[in-house]
């Protein structure tokens, strides 16, 4: 069992380097049917958290954010390994200085299925979400030697963005703008990183800097969008990491324009929980079924997607479960060879 405390003692901590490096190897066997997983979760009601915790009084703290009460299960296999991470969630969890999310993941030998180790996976579970950062970045048709990021969020997995994308384009970016529901807690952020990233890093508490933003991040708990269509640039790219972040306008705007995509269309699908999956199924219809019809894209299926210069991009990235597996397993081998040693 490797608690943080264990994965820390060890010197088995993956860094940004080496989950970037491990998630290469993960995409490439996923494109070629050599790794696969799943994800079901459970998510309970919230009205149900409010009068069964006693926490009657407090919904109005939470306006405009998900709970995010939930309880996800998400299993892979690839030659090697195969395993479960399990994930307990819930906003209100700021108020028992918990963390939001904690992960915990069942490795295992493929072939016989017995459990090799359980690891604490919370910080890497924020490290593979981040890493998409970078990822959909190289995607993105913007001819400028320096770009304009804006990030919504300030926990772990914009933390982790930001560590995605000084270890793979510090030289393509030039300022990151960070916005979070509580100004305090971008500038928390900011000075916590201020002195180890190789761009500047300015906290503001409006969307007034978002005209500039070439490449714009949502990785936030909103229950609602973060910013009008009429805010962005016509030719801004984006990356959807949260839930019902992005207008519908902006969706169907860049979808005449430009190109849209995802990393995988039936698990986003399914899941139903993000702005691209919710605006086929609020009139009846279904991403899966639409979406290839629409010339939607998946990162599951190509890592070359041609998009013209010049024209608007949105990725929608729910987080494909065999990520985990290859992290975790990475980690793993890590640990035992320090010990080893």
């Amino acid at each position: 069992m490797l608690d943080e405390k264990e994965i820390a003692a060890s010197g088995s901590a993956l860094s940004v380097r080496e989950v970037h490096d491990v998630l290469d190897q993960a995409w490439h066997d996923i494109r070629n049917g050599r790794a696969m997983g799943h994800k079901s979760v459970l998510s309970l009601p919230e009205e149900a958290f409010w009068r069964e915790a006693g926490y009657q009084s407090r919904p109005k703290e939470f306006a405009g954010e998900r709970l995010g009460w939930k309880l996800s299960c998400l299993y892979g296999a690839n030659p090697e390994f195969a395993g479960v991470k399990v994930i307990g969630a819930n906003a209100f969890n700021r108020h028992f200085g918990l963390r939001r999310s904690r992960s915990t993941y069942i490795l295992m030998e493929k072939f016989s299925m017995q459990p090799l180790a359980i690891i604490d996976a919370t910080a890497l579970s924020a490290a593979r979400t981040g890493a998409y950062a970078a990822q959909v970045l190289r995607l993105c048709p913007i001819e400028k030697d320096q770009i304009t990021v804006f990030l919504f969020g300030a926990g772990p997995v914009a933390k982790a963005i930001l560590a995605s994308l000084a270890d793979r384009a510090a030289r393509q970016i030039g300022r990151v703008y960070l916005k979070a529901r509580r100004l305090e807690s971008a500038k928390a952020l900011q000075a916590s990183l201020s002195m180890t990233l190789p761009f500047d890093v300015v906290a503001v508490e409006d969307n007034g800097f978002l005209a500039e933003a070439d490449f714009i991040i949502t990785a936030t708990n909103s229950d609602r969008p973060l910013f009008g269509d009429h805010e962005l640039r016509r030719d801004a790219c984006l990356l959807h990491l949260g839930g019902d972040e992005v207008p519908a306008e902006t969706l169907r705007r860049i979808l005449r324009q430009g190109q849209v995509g995802c990393d995988d269309l039936a698990t986003v699908s399914n899941r139903n929980s993000q702005s691209l999956a919710l605006q086929f199924s609020r009139v009846g219809g279904s991403l899966e079924a639409l979406g290839p019809h629409l010339g939607i894209l998946e990162l599951s299926k190509t890592k070359d997607w041609r998009v013209q210069p010049g024209a608007p991009l949105s990725v929608t990235c729910v987080g494909l479960p065999v990520l985990d597996l290859y992290v975790v397993a990475a980690l793993f081998q890590k640990y035992r060879a320090n010990r080893e040693t």
